[in-house]
């Protein structure tokens, strides 16, 4: 099984992604963390030397990449990498692909103390811009989302939730 979940930035790809991985006994990569190793140096100084047209370039590369080497895994992806470069095509016809739904509230919670480090957060000036640029971001980027097969709606995005969700779902697939 590939197992990728989609989602914007707070919403637990990488926490549930590790739980995932964990309980069903296959590997987790992160993309971003994958596009870092590759890259030798951190998002924001790719960001700010090449800029963002490079990094999604990049990030697609690597998703790729990673496909190809990994014919089971759970892939925790950017959050907007469905976004870009056809890569929802590639989450679609190659594994199973779930969006994590968490309201942009909770994600501001979430994000807020990182949003510094986060290239595309980074300039933000409080909690209000954090918020605004969130629900913008979420808007431009959920018919993308909206295409996973599963979807899994915060609180309830747990890894015994989601075991049930798969469960179901392939059994009636």
């Amino acid at each position: 099984m590939r197992l990728y979940l989609i989602g914007m930035p707070g919403s637990g790809k990488t926490t549930l992604g590790r739980g995932l991985a964990a309980a069903y006994e296959l590997p987790f990569l992160d993309l971003d963390e994958e596009l870092v190793r590759q890259e030798g140096r951190s998002i924001p100084v790719i960001f700010e030397a090449e800029g963002e047209v490079y990094f999604r370039e990049r990030e697609a590369a690597v998703l790729r990449d990673v496909v190809a080497r990994y014919p089971q895994m759970v892939l925790a992806t950017g959050g907007g990498t469905p976004c870009f470069h056809h890569n929802l095509d590639v989450l679609l016809e190659t594994g199973l692909t779930l969006f994590l739904d968490v309201p942009v509230a909770t994600l501001v919670g979430r994000v807020l103390a990182v949003a510094k480090s986060r290239p595309l957060l980074a300039a933000l000036p409080d909690a209000a811009a954090l918020e605004a640029r969130l629900r913008e971001t979420l808007q431009i980027r959920k018919q993308f989302y909206d295409q996973a097969p599963l979807r899994c709606e915060a609180p309830a995005c747990t890894v015994p939730a989601v075991r049930q969700l798969l469960a179901r779902y392939q059994t009636s697939a």
